[in-house]
């Protein structure tokens, strides 16, 4: 299951996980959004996992959720659905009934295009707000890669439809955090840095995803210096010898430099553990193994 098909999966979960007393909601006030520090999990590894062992991964969340639990995690970190908005405030309601905390979303969307940049930020800010309702403080976007790099007039057109999300999210009392993959970083990071550069810091953040940072040939730590003061959320996943590593454990990535700097300068710290598998990838231990050594090490490292 590749990122993309994983969001479809997860637009379509929200559906069946309903709770119910929909009306008395209505009355009571929004939850308290969440403060860091905190530390989650993305469910994006867990469905690879489950497809590996042949298992439903919408019908395995209530398990999946428990487990995350047992292993000392916060949150979990599930797809906006953007087809059907009310479907966020039910995965909410399953997050809390589980004893986690709503904090994250992640999602995508063509940005990069006159007139479809803007019906993709206004079903996107509209799914948003139900979140917001709901509890949710992040919405983490990736912009649609198209094949080829972008150009100079996409990505202005581009920046206009960040910013704009990022301004309608910001309504909402929610922030947004620019999430980026391989694509974004040919051409030495053109599209990575425009859309930072392009983009005003108080609405237009940053989800801090290390590896593929460093997977596109920039520096974590140079990084962490130029777009720190931007995190608004992070994505932690460890490779030895370029590839993906089954927990967060030492490898490419100094995460205990990383962290003192966290540290050094306060910022947030919404730590997203994302336990993604390639080709190439060692799996020798469980998911619920895996997840409960990457906590371990998050404590260990970050002291949270």
């Amino acid at each position: 299951m590749n990122r993309r098909e994983f969001l479809v999966a997860g637009g379509l979960l929200g559906g069946a996980v309903g709770v119910g007393a929909a009306d008395l909601k209505k009355l009571l006030p929004p939850p308290p959004k969440p403060k860091p520090p905190l530390v989650g999990s993305q469910l994006y590894g867990w469905g690879q996992y489950y497809g590996r062992m042949g298992k439903d991964f919408g019908k395995s969340l209530d398990e999946i959720l428990i487990a995350l639990k047992d292993a000392g995690y916060d949150y979990a970190e599930g797809n906006l659905d953007v087809a059907v908005p009310e479907n966020n405030a039910r995965f909410a309601d399953q997050l809390r009934k589980h004893g986690l905390k709503a904090v994250a979303l992640y999602t995508g969307g063509a940005t990069h295009v006159l007139g479809q940049a803007t019906q993709t930020c206004e079903r996107i800010a509209k799914a948003a707000a139900e979140a917001g309702k709901a509890g949710f403080g992040i919405i983490n976007f990736n912009p649609d890669p198209i094949g080829r790099s972008k150009t100079d007039r996409e990505l202005e057109i581009q920046a206009e439809a960040l910013t704009e999300l990022g301004e309608d999210i910001r309504k909402a009392g929610m922030k947004l955090g620019i999430h980026h993959h391989t694509p974004e970083m040919a051409n030495g990071g053109h599209e990575f840095h425009s859309n930072f550069r392009r983009c005003p810091a108080d609405t237009v953040g940053f989800c801090y995803d290390v590896h593929w940072v460093f997977r596109g040939g920039i520096s974590p730590a140079d990084c962490l210096k130029t777009y720190g003061d931007r995190i608004v959320s992070w994505h932690l996943r460890q490779s030895r010898d370029q590839i993906w590593w089954e927990d967060l454990d030492s490898g490419d990535i100094d995460f205990t430099a990383i962290a003192a700097e966290v540290k050094a300068r306060k910022l947030p710290q919404f730590l997203t553990v994302e336990l993604a598998i390639e080709g190439g990838s060692k799996v020798t231990r469980t998911v619920v193994e895996n997840h409960v050594r990457s906590r371990q090490f998050v404590r260990r490292v970050f002291g949270v």
